[in-house]
């Protein structure tokens, strides 16, 4: 199975509430503390560290930042490439991914920083592919409103053909470094794009050759429609949310259908908790979920779907209109309107639903090394993922105590690697290492 680190460059984890744990750490504005985590994931073979990332702290809650900042609900978001290269630095076989919008980003741009990073971390980085989701975002860029959904996916895939275009424009063999004729690299090796579509255009020549491993890896969370066909047609690995195994065998199934060929890699999203004992974890499972307020997920769920949550009372049931007008995530929409089984759900409804703030957001493997192992070789082996996007409860001890006491018993039962296939994340993953010239591109 794949592991992927689930990380964020902000004052908590992926848990808002996770700040507030006692044994955190406090020094989240430190480098030291994403080495920390860098080095303990190394140690524990895992795959990849990505960072998810927002271009706004949330404020659609009573339309204001003040509860936000108050109790600390992702209130701080540093630059994700700045912490994923200390991280990159201070390792030498765990990949980096980041996140960035295809929005609010130029092409030229995502594509240089991201084959800058790649070669200067030896070929270990991902690139997570957003289209952006919320209101607070684009009012940060300059724009009134965000563009709609299908539409975002649009440019976006221009987006990604300009992206994928410039990192092919440099043959593998292009530079030469040949001192005694004086030449440096094969101009006939080296491309235009010259990429003009609908939305988008872009010239070159690209400014950065290959990587060791071709090009960044491609990451993708599309859900939607559009966006499973996005991924089917882009990512290399698929980043999920499934609310219980029967879904997610389910769920896991229809992606593989849509994605056809594409062998990409399906990793859903857990909260493990582990401990020597099964007891002792529950303990420490009570003591984790207590840290939770009401407004972590009020917060969450206004910024996610663009509506202030504080502005209905918990049993008011939304109408349709109000459903209609909801935007961003529109999974967290569909998965309340299921479990809670009312085609007009409550804001208690989405309180409960979609967990949003709390560990149960994701699935929680809750126990002893062998009753984590146990639930992930449930999943893994009977057709619910490919590995698992792990995500901390508070840090760095959540990760450390996963490497200590579940990759162990992992390992024994043979179910993930005791060390790392190659040097770039493509060979860790068992992906192809990409080159070639596109399509249409014009020659110089």
């Amino acid at each position: 199975m794949k592991l992927v680190a689930f990380m964020q460059a902000q004052n908590c984890s992926n848990y808002p509430a996770s700040w507030r744990h006692k044994s955190g750490m406090p020094d989240w504005d430190t480098p030291e503390f994403y080495t920390r985590i860098a080095r303990t994931l190394e140690a524990g073979k895992f795959h990849l560290a990505f960072f998810d990332d927002r271009l706004a702290i949330p404020d659609s809650y009573h339309h204001d930042y003040r509860a936000t900042v108050k109790y600390g609900v992702r209130s701080v978001k540093f630059d994700a490439a700045t912490i994923a290269t200390i991280m990159g630095m201070a390792t030498s076989k765990l990949g980096l991914g980041l996140t960035y919008s295809t929005t609010y980003y130029e092409p030229f741009h995502v594509a240089r920083l991201f084959a800058t990073m790649d070669l200067m971390l030896g070929g270990r980085v991902a690139w997570n592919v957003v289209t952006s989701l919320n209101d607070s975002e684009a009012a940060n860029f300059g724009a009134n409103q965000h563009l709609d959904h299908d539409l975002r996916y649009d440019r976006a895939d221009e987006f990604m053909e300009i992206v994928n275009g410039h990192w092919n424009t440099w043959e593998p063999d292009a530079i030469l470094r040949d001192r005694d004729s004086g030449v440096f690299a094969d101009p006939a090796k080296v491309h235009r794009l010259d990429y003009k579509g609908r939305f988008l255009k872009s010239r070159g020549p690209f400014t950065v050759p290959r990587s060791p491993q071709g090009q960044p890896v491609i990451l993708q969370a599309g859900q939607s429609g559009r966006g499973r066909a996005f991924a089917a047609r882009w990512a290399e690995l698929i980043f999920t949310i499934y609310p219980n195994f029967e879904v997610a065998q389910k769920s896991y199934a229809s992606m593989r259908e849509a994605l056809g060929d594409n062998p990409a890699v399906i990793t859903p999203a857990i909260y493990p908790i582990v401990a020597e004992t099964r007891t002792m974890a529950e303990d420490k499972m009570a003591q984790i979920e207590k840290l939770a307020r009401p407004e972590d997920a009020l917060i969450l769920l206004s910024e996610v779907l663009n509506y202030d949550f504080g502005s209905k009372a918990m049993d008011d049931p939304f109408t349709q209109e109000e459903l209609d007008s909801l935007t961003g995530l529109r999974g967290i929409l569909d998965r309340v309107v299921q479990l809670s089984g009312k085609p007009n759900p409550t804001v208690a409804d989405f309180v409960k639903h979609s967990a949003r703030g709390t560990i149960h957001e994701f699935p929680v493997f809750c126990g002893s090394p062998k009753d984590v192992a146990d639930e992930m070789e449930k999943w893994f082996t009977e057709g619910a993922s490919d590995g698992f996007v792990v995500a901390g409860s508070y840090l760095p001890g959540s990760y450390e105590d996963f490497v200590r006491l579940a990759v162990p018993e992992l390992q024994r039962r043979g179910l993930f690697q005791k060390d790392y296939a190659g040097k770039t994340l493509r060979e860790n993953l068992g992906l192809q290492m990409q080159g070639g010239r596109p399509r249409g591109m014009a020659a110089e």
